[in-house]
C-alpha cells in the first residue's frame, strides 16, 4: 500500500478508537445505562463502519486490477480483513447480551464475552497500519516520522484498548491524592494496589514502545506521540480529573524520545536496546511519582514505596528489553 492509503486507514482508526473511548466513558460514569442504542455506540459502530468500508474498498479496487483470490488483499491487511466479519458478529452478540442480560457499568464489563470478542477483533482491525509498513519496501532502517506515523497512531490505540481492558490494574486512572495516600502506608491494601498497577501499566505502556524499537531506529516524537495516546482512555474513564497525572506519563514519553536521541537503541545494539528499556520505565514512573507529590499534596509518608516504585518499574523494563531482545541481530546487508 501507499503512505497516504496506510495513513488513512490509521486515521479512520482513530474515529474507531475515540468511539469506544467515548463508550468506556459512558459505561463507567453513567449508572443510568439501560439501552444498547446509545449516541456513543453510534460513534463507536459508525467508526467501525468506515474502516471496515475502507479496508473492503482497497480489496475491492485489486480486484477490480485483475488480481484474484489473497493476491487481492493488500500486504498487511489480510487479518483486518477477516476481523471485520468477526466483529461485526461480535457485535451482533453484544447487542443481544446487552439486550436479555442488561448493560454493564461495572468491572464486569471488562470480562463479558462479546466485549472480549469485539477488543480483539477491534485491535487487529486497528493494527492493519503496522503489518503493512513493517515490510514496506521503502520504510529502510531510520524512516521519519511522518512515514512511520500510521504505525505508531495504529499501534498505540492498540496500547488503549489493552489498557482498557485492564484498567483494574490501571495506574493511570490514581489521582494525585490517591496515590500520595496509597503509599503513605503499608498496612492497608493500597500500598500493593498501586505498586501492582505501577507494573501492569509499565508492561502496556513500555512493550509497544520495544516492538517498534527493535524493528526500526525510532525518529524523534514517537514516544511521546503514542504515550499521548495511551493517556486517552484512562483520561476518558477518569473524564481527566487526573490530569496532572496523565500529563506525567506524556512527559516519561518525551524523555524516552530523548534517551533514543541519546542511546541509539536498535537491533544491532543490545546493550543500548536494554539501556533504553530500563531506563526510560524509570523514568517515567519517577515522574509520575513526582508529579503526583507536587500536586497532591506532598510526598508519600513511606520513603521504601516512594522511591523502590519506579526502580521496580527499571527493572522490569530492563527484563522487558532482554525478553524483546536476548541477541543482537547483525547488521543488514
Amino acid at each position: 500500500m501507499t503512505p497516504r492509503t496506510d495513513l488513512v486507514t490509521a486515521l479512520l482508526g482513530i474515529w474507531f478508537g475515540v468511539g469506544l473511548m467515548i463508550d468506556a466513558w459512558a459505561h463507567t460514569n453513567l449508572s443510568e445505562l439501560e439501552t444498547f442504542f446509545t449516541p456513543w455506540h453510534a460513534v463507536f459502530y459508525s467508526g467501525f463502519a468506515v474502516v471496515a468500508g475502507w479496508i473492503i474498498w482497497q480489496v475491492w479496487r485489486n480486484v477490480r486490477a485483475g488480481r484474484q483470490g489473497l493476491a487481492a488483499v493488500p500486504a498487511g491487511y489480510l487479518a483486518g480483513l477477516i476481523a471485520i466479519p468477526a466483529f461485526a458478529a461480535f457485535g451482533f452478540a453484544d447487542m443481544m447480551w446487552h439486550t436479555i442480560l442488561g448493560i454493564e457499568t461495572n468491572i464486569d464489563i471488562l470480562f463479558s464475552p462479546s466485549h472480549l470478542g469485539l477488543v480483539s477483533t477491534m485491535l487487529l482491525i486497528i493494527t492493519t497500519p503496522v503489518r503493512s509498513i513493517w515490510n514496506a519496501p521503502d520504510i529502510g532502517e531510520s524512516p521519519t516520522l511522518g512515514r512511520l506515523l500510521p504505525a505508531i497512531i495504529g499501534l498505540a490505540f492498540a496500547t488503549t484498548l489493552v489498557s482498557l481492558f485492564l484498567s483494574y490494574a490501571d495506574a493511570m486512572q490514581y489521582r494525585p491524592e490517591t496515590i500520595v495516600e496509597a503509599f503513605s502506608a503499608v498496612r492497608d491494601s493500597g500500598a500493593g494496589d498501586l505498586a501492582a498497577a505501577m507494573v501492569v501499566s509499565n508492561v502496556i505502556l513500555l512493550a509497544p514502545v520495544l516492538l517498534l524499537a527493535r524493528r526500526w531506529q525510532l525518529p524523534f516524537g514517537s514516544v511521546t506521540i503514542m504515550y499521548a495516546f495511551a493517556v486517552l482512555m484512562p483520561g476518558a474513564q477518569t473524564e481527566f480529573e487526573n490530569l496532572p497525572v496523565l500529563l506525567s506519563i506524556v512527559a516519561g514519553g518525551l524523555v524516552g524520545d530523548l534517551l533514543i536521541a541519546w542511546l541509539r537503541p536498535s537491533a544491532t545494539r543490545r546493550g543500548a536496546y536494554w539501556a533504553f528499556a530500563g531506563l526510560s520505565a524509570l523514568a517515567t514512573w519517577s515522574l509520575y511519582i513526582a508529579v503526583a507529590s507536587v500536586t497532591g499534596g506532598g510526598l508519600p509518608a513511606v520513603p521504601e514505596l516512594w522511591t523502590g516504585a519506579p526502580v521496580v518499574a527499571g527493572l522490569v523494563g530492563l527484563t522487558l528489553g532482554a525478553l524483546f531482545l536476548p541477541d543482537a541481530r547483525p547488521e543488514r546487508a
